[in-house]
């Protein structure tokens, strides 16, 4: 396919949110995914549990899908005193390697239950084809002075 990850980059991610549970627009908090191919697609689903929908950005470029959310703090009213506060806010964030053989171009993204799923169609494959090579005729037993 095909998608491919930094895992140096993962590993930064997950000390990332260890060391401070929130991501900024700076420093996003990686999102768990799965990803697997289904017939002719990929499906890569993302947990963004509490986000809504308006607040998910999707961007392709150069082969590269950026997925960005963000969990906003719930509308707390004045007087409200919190006594624990343990689900992460802030900034989420994914980067996807495509590979050449999938349509970047007719990406479907739905939302549903705290789940983004996406599903990228996969590219026919072209025939091969066999390109013929034609030689130069040249002059026999003529010398160029």
């Amino acid at each position: 396919m095909l998608m491919r990850t930094d895992p140096f980059r993962e590993l930064d991610r997950v000390a990332q949110q260890v060391f401070t549970g929130a991501g900024t627009w700076s420093r996003p908090t990686a999102m768990p995914m799965d990803a697997y191919r289904q017939g002719d697609e990929y499906v890569v689903a993302f947990d963004l549990p509490g986000v809504t929908a308006d607040a998910i950005e999707l961007d392709v470029e150069r082969n590269v899908l950026t997925v960005k959310a963000e969990r906003r703090p719930s509308g707390a009213d004045e007087g409200v005193e919190m006594q624990v506060s343990e689900r992460p806010l802030g900034v989420f964030s994914r980067q996807l390697f495509l590979g050449d053989t999938l349509d970047t171009e007719n990406i479907r993204a739905g939302y549903e239950a705290g789940v983004l799923t996406l599903r990228i169609p996969v590219l026919e494959k072209p025939e091969p084809r066999r390109i013929a090579v034609t030689a130069a005729e040249r002059e026999v037993g003529r010398i160029d002075a």
